[in-house]
């Protein structure tokens, strides 16, 4: 084979292969019988094989007969060795407790925890006729939109202008939860960045942000907004949250479709059990009302149709339901370690327990029709807390007014939790809509609201219930008293995405 000139890293490897064939069985041996050989003793492909197990330590050894030939190999496979390191483990970290201290919504029922759940236990419902776009043409024309927002106060005014709806309700309802949970500026000052972080995602991200691009682009690209691809992306909101307060831990964003925002606050109550950080901000944020929005749904048939009475539409279990109701907003949690919590005078609103994820491997849009994916969710978020499925007294259900999916989901609590006869199960989405990414951070507001003020909110429209549905386990047209327990409180989402975390009042 003629020579070629080869940069200095090639020539090291070339050297090192020449040597590594002799070793193996001689460069004068057929290319077969090389190749078996090298397959035995020799590691890697192409110019870069090295040696490693027996024949290596034997290489590298060297006997008389063979040391001269094997010194320019041996001093080749020596480079290529990574220099060995002590790995010092880390130390054990105790199972350390995860609370939650603060809560920030931004929904169609309002912008405040209290004010939000108060709505829910009266059974209003925030369903009504899109304003925001002319919808006429569409099947569907209502959804729970968001009537009045505003930044002012929590988002600078050149950003609040720039900026996708769903950054702005991410970074709103995130300043809101800290404040909701005494984490004032002065005492943010005092902690250690380095600790906190904000997981808070998104399933659709800046869809109004990158529409608008594409609009642009249609006179030319120097009309497009400089900011269209940072600020369509589902992490820049955790992004620039974390910017404004200047918080260095964990930060990052998941998009698992309707189940985000459950796997973002399981993930960063994960990174404080394992001593990672202190402090999380934690949820889902989505903005999805928009034509391509709503025209997108409407193309999967997956909306009601019941227009002429918007706050009916959105009827989990009933028989009459049609599809769900597109919602918009935010939920965000502030999560802290316990000790923290305590030593900062925190007023802790309820235990996070645990949780987890599965997928069912299925279907895109349909639940698995033995709703084995919910299930095997539900038994391991009950092994990761710890928790009997005895002590489940109170699931805030994903039920988003679907014809399969409100009754396999249904069918798989009663048989995880139907030998408990105070089992109460209830549907936010019956008020609030579906709010996609953002649903099981409200939901999970909705589920620690219930632990602190000892009632569960309606199922609003549930006025013809499915057969094969007990309406003793479901909560009526009224607000009920519960003392919770444990609450669970789940949220799947398009791809098979399943997902279930637990609450339970500090003890």
């Amino acid at each position: 084979m003629a020579a070629v000139a080869a940069p200095p890293l090639s020539a090291w490897l070339v050297a090192a292969r020449s040597s590594t064939q002799a070793e193996c069985g001689g460069a004068d041996e057929h290319h077969h019988h090389h190749h078996q050989q090298q397959h035995q003793c020799c590691v890697g492909g192409g110019s870069s094989t090295v040696m490693f197990g027996p024949r290596r330590r034997r290489f590298l050894g060297g006997g008389a007969r063979r040391r001269g030939a094997a010194r320019s190999g041996m001093a080749m496979a020596v480079a290529l060795q990574p220099e060995r390191r002590t790995v010092e483990k880390k130390p054990d970290v105790k199972q350390r407790r995860v609370v939650i201290t603060g809560m920030g919504v931004v929904t169609p029922l309002g912008h405040d925890p209290d004010v939000f759940y108060n709505n829910l236990l009266d059974g209003v419902s925030g369903i009504s006729e899109i304003e925001r776009f002319d919808c006429s043409t569409f099947p569907t024309r209502i959804a729970g939109e968001i009537k009045s927002f505003s930044t002012d106060g929590w988002v600078a005014p050149k950003l609040a202008r720039r900026m996708d709806k769903f950054m702005l309700y991410l970074i709103t309802a995130g300043k809101k939860a800290l404040e909701h949970g005494g984490l004032t500026e002065e005492l943010r000052n005092e902690l250690d960045k380095t600790r906190c972080g904000v997981l808070i995602g998104s399933a659709m991200g800046g869809m109004k942000v990158f529409n608008d691009a594409i609009e642009a682009l249609r006179v030319s690209y120097k009309k497009m907004n400089p900011f269209c691809v940072p600020f369509a992306t589902t992490n820049m909101g955790s992004a620039i949250l974390a910017m404004d307060l200047g918080w260095m831990g964990p930060n990052y964003s998941i998009s698992t479709a309707c189940a985000t925002s459950n796997f973002c606050i399981l993930n960063a109550a994960n990174h404080i059990r394992r001593g990672e950080a202190d402090v999380m901000l934690c949820g889902g944020s989505d903005a999805p009302l928009i034509p391509i929005g709503l025209g997108g749904f409407v193309a999967c048939r997956a909306l009601s149709q019941r227009n002429s009475d918007p706050t009916k539409a959105s009827r989990p279990w009933d028989v009459d339901r049609d599809g769900f109701v597109m919602g918009e907003g935010a939920g965000v949690l502030v999560l802290e370690e316990l000790e923290h919590a305590k030593q900062r005078g925190a007023k802790i609103y309820a235990e996070f327990l645990g949780g987890s994820f599965t997928c069912d491997a299925y279907h895109m849009t349909e639940p698995h029709p033995e709703g084995r994916g919910i299930i095997l969710c539900i038994e391991k978020a009950l092994a990761d807390s710890g928790v009997a499925r005895e002590e489940i007294n109170y699931v805030n259900a994903h039920a988003t007014s679907t014809q399969s999916g409100d009754l396999k989901e249904y069918e798989a609590i009663v048989r995880c939790f139907g030998q408990n006869p105070q089992l109460r199960v209830n549907s936010t989405k019956s008020m609030t809509g579906h709010l996609i990414g953002a649903a099981g951070g409200i939901e999970a507001v909705a589920a620690i609201q219930a632990i602190r003020t000892g009632w569960v909110h309606p199922n609003l429209n549930l006025e013809n219930p499915e057969k094969i549905v007990d309406v003793g386990v479901l909560v009526g047209s009224q607000k009920e008293r519960c003392k919770v327990n444990v609450a669970l409180s789940n949220s799947f989402g398009f791809g098979g995405h399943n997902s279930s975390i637990l609450f339970a009042p500090f003890k």
